[in-house]
């Protein structure tokens, strides 16, 4: 009972009740929730359309409504526009759909790797841990000047901008560049 006084009164003087110990954090002008699953925050955020409009052509909102727990790597509309012209069209278009599907699932990894998940995997790995992705290619995590960088496949490097943005089913890191395999 008196955790749920203090709960309530957390609430009620604005201090959120945290999912995993997680805090709500504002990705893209809006709060994101540790009560809420990855799609129930991802459609609130402005830096974030283009990934969800991909994850909709893709038909993976129910995966990433589901359980998990699913890491995701989550690049911002900057990162979509740096590909090449007409690359973003191209891969919405239903014809590509599987292609589509791989290069969001290159984004995600399965388990709950917030920040420091991820540091000790590259400290036990001696600076460079390797991850591998829903799609099933891997990702190389590194930490460079303080903050935590992913490699692709093709050797494209890509920042962790916001990490650890705790979900109900996972964790959000959004990063700067897109991810190919």
């Amino acid at each position: 009972m008196k955790h749920i006084i203090l709960a309530a009164a957390m609430l009620v003087f604005g201090t959120a009740v945290y999912a995993k110990g997680g805090k709500t954090v504002v990705v893209g002008g809006a709060p994101m929730y540790p009560t809420k699953n990855i799609i129930e925050n991802a459609v609130n955020s402005k830096d974030h359309t283009t990934l969800v409009a991909a994850v909709k052509a893709a038909g993976l909102v129910g995966t990433l409504e589901g359980k998990g727990p699913f890491t995701v790597f989550a690049p911002t509309n900057e990162a979509f526009g740096m590909l090449p012209a007409g690359a973003v069209d191209n891969l919405l278009k239903p014809e590509n759909k599987s292609k589509l599907s791989a290069v969001l699932t290159y984004h995600v990894v399965a388990g709950d790797l917030d920040s420091k998940a991820l540091m000790a995997k590259v400290k036990a790995a001696g600076g460079m841990a390797m991850l591998t992705t829903v799609q099933g290619e891997k990702l190389t995590v590194m930490q460079k000047d303080g903050s935590l960088w992913i490699r692709d496949a093709k050797g494209n490097t890509a920042m962790v901008t916001i990490k650890d943005v705790y979900q109900s089913n996972g964790v959000i890191h959004v990063i700067d560049h897109v991810l190919m395999p």
